[in-house]
């Protein structure tokens, strides 16, 4: 078979590929048998990347493969541009789109999309309108991706009135397009507007009302940091919540992880209990995200056996809880004074899930036995701990122990001392 004509096999098995090692088999079968030097086939290697683009070492690779293809077409100028725009580094694809700009192959509509998404994540808004200039003399302006990433970018830049000038100009509008203007007002804690323009919108997706919920809900935490009247925005979540289900949208796990929230923090517990029934009859996957919500709900709400029951049921349906579900257990059981409860967590994350104990667990065991005692007894025990945080200088566990001295109302026997 000739170096034109990739090989299925090959091709499928370096798409399949999970691990870099995994790659490097492919690359150098490809190398092997010459298929290296088909670019369709060399951009799988690059692709790889762009799935794992938190790892440096991997994207060093790719780059590696992308200056050895000998004349690389847009798609292989498009695949690495992508994976620099997702990593932690996006001024890389703009460095590499540069060299685009002086090479023989010009961006395409599927490239400038990227770069506006990297100068996004940069906060560039002025390199962001110089690219906006390009695409307009290049005659690409009108095309509908590229002008819902302009979009994008004007709005979380705070640009609001050039965004919607943008959305108002467009001959083919869509969801994306509207959702990018909405998320950017959410984002901004901009909820009437917001609402606003979300009633305008012609049609909505699960995205719009998520923008919606998770907006009210972030509004809402920073008012309560506040201490500013906070209630108001997550009674707003559970009515944008009610009027989702009216309009027949499912939602889907991030929306009912920021519902949970709002529940937790109104004590809105019958509206938890309906979630989580919600969450058994479709089948909904409990990840990290979503069992801590609902531990952290009935911890607030004030139902520790809830809590306990609902824990247990996850734990037995298979669920592997991670290290923040486990702190909000390990505090619910604190709070409640479930000593032996708190101490049957503690061993089951560190011996039968393999997680580490880190300074918030420790935390939670402290106050647990500290709660556990006389009230004479307590306040000596947590000058100990504190002269163990100044002899090991552990100045983070020592912030921690002088917050549980405020919530426990011990500050005043511990100056005493």
């Amino acid at each position: 078979m000739s170096a034109s004509s990739p090989q299925p096999f090959m091709v499928s098995f370096t798409e399949m590929a999970t691990t870099l090692h995994e790659v490097h088999q492919a690359h150098a079968h490809m190398i092997k048998t010459g298929l290296i030097r088909n670019t369709f086939a060399a951009s799988r290697l690059i692709a790889f990347a762009d799935t794992n683009s938190t790892d440096p070492t991997t994207l060093t690779y790719a780059h590696s493969v992308f200056t050895r293809v000998s004349k690389p077409n847009s798609y292989v100028w498009n695949t690495i541009i992508r994976a620099y725009t997702n990593s932690s580094s996006p001024v890389l694809a703009l460095l590499v789109f540069h060299q685009m700009l002086h090479g023989p192959v010009f961006p395409d509509k599927f490239t400038f999309p990227f770069v506006l998404k990297a100068c996004s994540y940069l906060h560039w808004i002025k390199k962001g309108q110089q690219i906006h200039t390009h695409i307009v003399k290049v005659g690409l302006g009108s095309d509908v991706f590229i002008q819902n990433t302009l979009i994008h970018l004007y709005a979380s830049a705070g640009f609001i009135e050039c965004a919607h000038n943008l959305l108002n100009r467009m001959f083919e509008r869509n969801v994306i397009s509207w959702n990018a203007i909405l998320s950017a007002l959410a984002d901004q804690g901009l909820m009437e507007q917001a609402l606003s323009l979300f009633e305008e919108m012609p049609e909505k997706n699960v995205e719009s009302w998520n923008f919606m919920i998770s907006g009210y809900v972030s509004l809402g935490l920073i008012q309560e940091a506040r201490s500013y009247a906070h209630v108001s925005c997550f009674d707003e979540v559970l009515a944008v919540f009610e009027d989702m289900q009216n309009a027949k949208v499912k939602p889907n796990s991030y929306t009912l992880v920021n519902v949970l929230s709002a529940c937790a923090n109104v004590g809105a517990m019958n509206q938890g209990e309906w979630i989580y029934s919600f969450i058994n009859k479709n089948d909904i996957k409990i990840d990290g995200f979503l069992a801590t919500a609902l531990v952290d709900m009935y911890a607030k709400c004030g139902n520790i056996a809830r809590l306990w029951k609902v824990f247990s049921e996850m734990l037995a349906e298979g669920y592997s809880a991670n290290e923040i579900t486990f702190v909000s257990v390990l505090s619910a059981c604190s709070r409640a004074g479930l000593l032996d409860e708190g101490y049957s967590v503690f061993y089951l994350m560190v011996h039968v899930h393999g997680i580490k104990p880190c300074i918030e667990h420790y935390c939670c065991m402290a106050e647990e036995f500290i709660t556990a005692m006389e009230l004479k007894d307590a306040p000596a025990v947590w000058v100990s701990l504190l002269n163990s945080c100044r002899i090991h200088e552990n100045v983070k566990m020592a912030e921690h122990v002088a917050m549980w001295l405020f919530k426990l109302n011990l500050l005043v026997h511990f100056h005493a001392l």
